[in-house]
């Protein structure tokens, strides 16, 4: 993409990719599911709530344990998801676009699980679709903020500018670090992930995970 992308022509890129297609779609079968369903009680306050403090932490943790898995062997087979190749794939080249986004079979997969998550493991099925609606919502956040970091959109407001920095910093200084992507490193501060860039070497394997080094 050249330089200077405006938000307009990178909005008409986002769209040309399955997953921000297939996440409204969930985002609005549920909500028009939500509304026809009714019985809005105070707890459908509190879910978004709670998943708006987890999200950070929950963002770092599959970032390192599915996005980051090294492969592994068992006897003849071999444990290792879409989502891990696709990741590594991305890192090899952070600016091929199709790589930027959830692979679109998993994630229908991951779908079709949190639409059994939201059926089945609350208490009633308006509050499971208030679940759904938030996901959905963060995962929107996800692709769109994960996408427009990666293209030549420059940062014009501080909030955003800490996010991009913080997401460029794990591509192209040191993958061991730098985990969150929506957030400017919330969960990384916490969990020890977010040093000094000045005082941190470039890995030789940002671009090649799992690599020896």
């Amino acid at each position: 993409m050249r330089r200077g992308l405006g938000l307009t022509e990178a909005a008409r890129e986002f769209v040309r990719h399955p997953s921000p297609w297939m996440i409204a779609a969930t985002f609005g079968i549920a909500l028009v599911a939500r509304i026809a369903v009714g019985d809005w009680q105070r707890t459908d306050a509190l879910v978004p709530v709670l998943i708006l403090a987890a999200f950070p932490l929950v963002e770092w943790i599959i970032h390192v344990t599915v996005l980051h898995w090294r492969p592994r062997h068992l006897g003849p087979l071999t444990l290792d998801s879409e989502l891990a190749r696709k990741h590594r794939a991305h890192h090899v080249d952070p600016r091929d676009t199709p790589l930027i986004f959830i692979p679109p079979k998993s994630l229908a997969i991951t779908i079709a699980a949190l639409l059994a998550i939201a059926l089945l493991a609350f208490p009633r099925l308006g509050l499971g679709l208030t679940f759904l609606l938030t996901v959905g919502t963060l995962g929107l956040l996800y692709e769109w903020t994960h996408y427009l970091i990666h293209t030549d959109y420059k940062p014009k407001h501080a909030l955003y500018r800490a996010v991009w920095r913080n997401h460029r910093h794990h591509h192209y200084k040191n993958e061991h670090y730098w985990f969150t992507v929506t957030t400017s490193g919330t969960a990384d501060r916490l969990l020890g992930t977010a040093p000094d860039p000045t005082t941190t070497p470039t890995s030789p394997t940002a671009r090649n995970l799992h690599a020896s080094e």
